[in-house]
C-alpha cells in the first residue's frame, strides 16, 4: 500500500502560480510510476502529467507542456507540480496517483487538493 496526501493548492489569480506537493508513505516511493490527475466540475477526470520511477521520463496531455512540471525526489518520498501561467480552465481538484510499471492503471489516490483560478 501506498499512501499519497497532496498540499500547495488553493486559490490564485490568473497568470499566477502554484506548486503542488504528493507526499507519499508505505511502500518504497521509487518503485511507483507517479502521475497528476485533476478534475474539474461536470468534467471526467484526466491525465495531467506522468513521471517515471527514477523521474528521468515525463508526460504531458496536450498544451499542458511549458506551462506545468512534473518531478519527483525519491529520497523525500515526495511529487510536485509546479504550474505557472495558470487560467480559469485549469480551476479544479488535483490528484496525485501511483501505479506500478507492471499496470497501466493507477492503484493509489490521494484525497486531491482544490486549485481555483480567478479571472
Amino acid at each position: 500500500q501506498v499512501q499519497l496526501v497532496e498540499s500547495g493548492g488553493g486559490l490564485v489569480q490568473t497568470g499566477g502560480s502554484l506548486r503542488l506537493s504528493c507526499a507519499a508513505s508505505g511502500r518504497t516511493f521509487s518503485n511507483y510510476v507517479m502521475g497528476w490527475f485533476r478534475q474539474a466540475p461536470g468534467k471526467e477526470r484526466e491525465l495531467v502529467a506522468s513521471i517515471s520511477q527514477s523521474g528521468d521520463r515525463t508526460y504531458y496531455t496536450n498544451g499542458l507542456k511549458g506551462r506545468f512540471t512534473i518531478s519527483r525526489d525519491n529520497t523525500k518520498n515526495t511529487g510536485f507540480l509546479q504550474m505557472n501561467s495558470l487560467k480559469p480552465e485549469d480551476t479544479a481538484v488535483y490528484y496525485c496517483a501511483a501505479r506500478t510499471i507492471i499496470t497501466s492503471s493507477y492503484d493509489y489516490w490521494g484525497q486531491g487538493t482544490q486549485v481555483t483560478v480567478s479571472s
